[in-house]
C-alpha cells in the first residue's frame, strides 16, 4: 500500500495587527482595504508581527494615500548581533481606487481623518484597512469606559449564576 504523502504543517498565520486605540480615541465609519508598498525588511516585520499602528494616520498627498507614523521594527543583518532591530516610522503610500481616494478626500475636507485600524498579513498580499473616523471628546471616552466596565461587570453576574 502506498504512504500517503504527508503536507508539512504550514507556519500558524500572525493575526491580524489591530490599532485597539484607534476604536477608544475615534469614532469608526467607513472602511476600505487597501494595498501598501513595502520593502521586504518591511513585510518579514509584518509577517512577524512587528508593527505596531497606535499613532499611525493617513494623509493624502498629490492625489495617493499615504500612511504615517506606523512603526515597523526591521531586523538587522549585521555580524556579531542576534535579533538586533531598528524601529522605522517613515511614510508608506497606500494602493487604492481612484474612486476610494476622490472618496476619502471629499470625507477629509469635511473635516474626517483616515486611521488605520488594521493590518492584514493572511494570504500572499498584505493589506491595511483603514477607516474614516471623527475623533472622540474626553466625556465620550469616558462614557465608553464606563459602558465598557458596566457590560464587564454584567457578565461576571451572569456568569456567577
Amino acid at each position: 500500500m502506498p504512504k500517503k504523502s504527508q503536507k508539512k504543517p504550514n507556519k500558524t498565520a500572525t493575526p491580524a495587527i489591530i490599532n485597539r486605540r484607534a476604536r477608544f480615541d475615534y469614532q469608526l465609519g467607513e472602511e476600505i482595504v487597501a494595498g501598501i508598498v513595502l520593502t521586504g525588511q518591511e513585510v518579514r516585520a509584518a509577517r512577524d508581527g512587528h508593527v505596531q499602528l497606535k499613532g499611525a494616520f493617513v494623509s493624502i498627498r498629490s492625489g495617493e494615500l499615504w500612511l504615517n507614523n506606523a512603526s515597523f521594527s526591521l531586523k538587522l543583518n549585521q555580524k556579531g548581533q542576534a535579533n538586533a532591530r531598528t524601529v522605522d516610522t517613515a511614510a508608506r503610500k497606500l494602493l487604492a481606487s481612484r474612486r476610494q481616494i476622490e472618496h476619502f478626500m471629499a470625507a477629509k475636507d469635511r473635516g474626517m481623518t483616515i486611521v488605520p485600524t488594521k493590518l492584514l498579513t493572511s494570504g500572499n498580499f498584505i493589506k491595511i484597512v483603514i477607516a474614516l473616523a471623527k475623533g472622540k471628546k474626553n466625556y465620550d471616552k469616558r462614557e465608553t469606559i464606563k459602558r465598557r466596565d458596566q457590560d464587564r461587570e454584567t457578565k461576571r453576574l451572569l456568569a456567577r449564576r
